[in-house]
């Protein structure tokens, strides 16, 4: 017979309502405020009578378009939540020294750091950086929709249910305390037997399926579906960019979901992989994780320095300055950033041979950096230059940067990186790039494909009270932290008791809310520049005299983006059309060939979240059936032959004629 306990066990696992952290007054309060958000948002949709419309034209689209708007609005949202744990990290510090202990006890700041980490890489950076890919790059290399649309659906909805997974550990048990990386043997089972580290690897292990799955889809894009005329070497800087990031994700993804699979059978089966015990080695993991987390950086970066490039030509009235040099440096960086990750722990002792390896070739990949920069300030000189709001977020970014790049090369000294390493200043330096380079990059392409968007450019008061603080802020944070760096002041640390470092301190705590108004501004941005979208509507549908293909259509584009396919004669495709002038045919339309929208991404994606939720709380039998309705649903929709619809020939002549009425404005 079972017994009362053993019975709740089998139904419901290791969840209780011990799970629920009531006691917790922080997570209280915060969980308060989302349910009752929440509530208000679902009561709202409900009172407009919005859910029929988010379902079939939102949640089930296949247009690359609308998927890489829900991308960039899932990334926005992640930001807020990843931004919140960051000031409470930064004034945990502030005051939390000498005889205070602040107000964040030890496990919980542990949690927060290491939510902060995972959440600003893989549910902020990660979504908004392949949004902006997804919705751009197609447009730029003159195709309708991306090669796979469903699986470009599916990938959406499986990084969505990645994010929602790991959103519940803020209300149902806890979140990993093992760093954002899940450092073994901390993350092992032995130190970490709660249920932290298992929302961890789950909501990574969803999430990366979509991303894996999302980078197939734009390389197959970017190989298969150029328009005529268009050569590799006339793909725009955005979209060599896209392939290089791509090309590394394709590479690096199935190692962490190996390493991550690993780690959960050392947790669920009790293998030694990466213990100390039986045969294991920690250190293994060290290399795994970090063969993976270096070239992610370049992942995120690589795409921004496309931004950068393809908006400094525009606000210069130039066109870039060595394209081909800027090609190359492309895949140099991409190829090099396989072999740089060794770096991160030059202290674990594998001797100076192969320290000396690694950080050559951390100090090689700065060059084709370097040669970026100078590419764009050469476009910049003898330029026309406008100080758009889109333009000064590169002005911005080049000093800051190249100041993070320095620090950098400093880094990839193995003696200079025994002194400063697991410091401050190490964070520092990583929040410099990835902020100045990574941050800025897509703000900017925010900035500027707006309007590609949605038709009507953004309020620019608000955008640049937005980067002003977000660069003030940013200084008056990290500068403070590359100080007490150098002073020997560990990271990851939320007590101190040197009363000498809490001016420092209290400093970065006032820069992490200036950028928070940044943030604000940026919101406020949305809001005002909706409000008064008539008056910011730009008739021409190219309010920036763009110089590539995506402008050569309405904005926003219709669901088929090109009624004809365009022929690319030139580098500049767009700058090239408008001195041939326009010589469409508005006759001759027939119906074009559309994938239709399907609901089986959002149920697979959903299945899967249901999947992790059960496995990190044991629940066995709803972990059964989730995975066999996941591959029932699967198999289903592989028999789902009626995907497709056609537009109707008269449906595009007047889309079409609204397009060229358009073009006319702007030749």
């Amino acid at each position: 017979m079972f017994s009362n306990l053993d019975l709740q066990q089998l139904i419901f696992g290791r969840l209780s309502l011990e799970a629920i952290p009531y006691h917790e007054p922080i997570l209280l309060v915060t969980f308060v405020v989302v349910a009752l958000g929440g509530l208000a948002l679902m009561a709202a949709i409900t009172w407009y009578g919005k859910w029929g419309y988010l379902w079939h034209e939102w949640f089930t689209s296949v247009d690359h378009k609308k998927i890489g708007i829900m991308y960039v609005v899932l990334a926005i949202v992640m930001l807020l939540r990843g931004f919140a744990d960051a000031v409470m990290m930064i004034t945990q510090k502030a005051l939390s020294v000498g005889a205070s202990e602040g107000y964040l006890p030890p496990h919980h700041y542990d949690q927060v750091f290491s939510a902060h980490g995972m959440i600003m890489i893989f549910f902020m950076a990660m979504p908004f950086v392949t949004g902006i890919m997804n919705y751009i790059m197609p447009l730029q290399i003159g195709a309708r929709d991306v090669a796979f649309p469903f699986l470009n659906n599916f990938s959406f909805w499986m990084t969505a249910g990645g994010a929602i997974l790991t959103m519940m550990s803020l209300f149902v048990g806890e979140f990993s305390r093992a760093t954002w990386l899940g450092f073994a043997p901390l993350s092992g089972a032995a130190y970490s037997p709660g249920v932290g580290v298992d929302y961890y690897i789950w909501g990574l292990q969803i999430a990366g399926v979509g991303t894996t799955l999302s980078g197939i889809n734009l390389i197959a894009t970017i190989v298969k579906m150029r328009a005529p005329g268009m050569t590799m070497m006339k793909l725009p800087v955005f979209c060599w960019t896209t392939l290089a990031s791509n090309a590394i994700i394709v590479t690096i993804f199935p190692v962490l979901t190996a390493t991550l699979a690993l780690l959960a059978l050392d947790r669920y089966v009790g293998t030694h992989f990466f213990t100390n015990d039986f045969g294991g080695n920690s250190m293994m993991y060290m290399n795994l994780i970090w063969i993976w987390g270096h070239p992610e950086v370049y992942v995120l970066i690589l795409p921004a320095f496309g931004i950068f490039s393809e908006v400094t030509s525009t606000f210069c009235s130039k066109r870039l300055f060595g394209y081909t040099s800027m090609v190359y440096a492309t895949m140099v960086i991409a190829l090099v950033s396989w072999l740089v990750w060794l770096h991160h722990f030059f202290t674990m002792g594998a001797g100076p041979t192969v320290n000396a390896f690694f950080g050559i070739a951390s100090m090689i990949i700065s060059i084709p950096t370097g040669a970026k920069v100078f590419n764009w300030l050469f476009t910049m000189y003898r330029g026309k230059i406008r100080f758009e709001t889109p333009f000064i977020w590169v002005v911005g970014f080049i000093p800051t940067f190249v100041i993070g790049g320095l620090t950098g090369v400093l880094l990839a000294v193995p003696p200079a990186d025994f002194v400063v390493h697991n410091s401050l200043f190490l964070v520092a330096h990583f929040h410099n790039v990835i902020i100045g380079g990574v941050v800025f990059g897509l703000l900017a392409g925010v900035q500027y494909w707006f309007p590609k968007a949605f038709g009507y450019k953004l309020d620019p008061f608000w955008g640049k009270a937005s980067f002003w603080c977000w660069l003030v802020g940013f200084w008056t944070v990290f500068g403070p932290l590359y100080i007490l760096g150098l002073m020997g002041v560990t990271r990851r640390t939320q007590h101190f008791d040197d009363p000498s470092v809490q001016p420092f301190l209290t400093v970065a705590a006032i820069g992490v809310f200036i950028i928070a108004a940044g943030i604000l501004a940026f919101l406020i941005q949305l809001i005002v520049s909706y409000l008064r979208r008539e008056s910011l509507r730009d008739l021409t549908g190219d309010p920036w005299d763009g110089r590539t293909l995506e402008w050569a259509t309405s904005s926003p584009p219709p669901p088929y983006n090109f009624a004809f396919t365009p022929v690319v004669h030139d580098l500049d495709a767009w700058w090239d059309m408008k001195r041939r002038g326009f010589d469409h045919p508005m006759e001759g339309f027939k119906p074009i060939h559309m994938p239709r929208n399907t609901g089986a991404g959002v149920v697979l994606a959903g299945l899967s979240t249901v999947l992790g939720f059960a496995l990190v709380w044991y629940i066995w039998w709803l972990a059964a059936l989730s995975f066999v309705a996941l591959l029932a649903t699967a198999i289903i929709h592989t028999f789902n032959y009626n995907r497709d619809y056609y537009i109707p020939a008269e449906d595009v002549v007047r889309l079409e004629s609204q397009r060229m009425a358009q073009l006319a404005g702007r030749a």
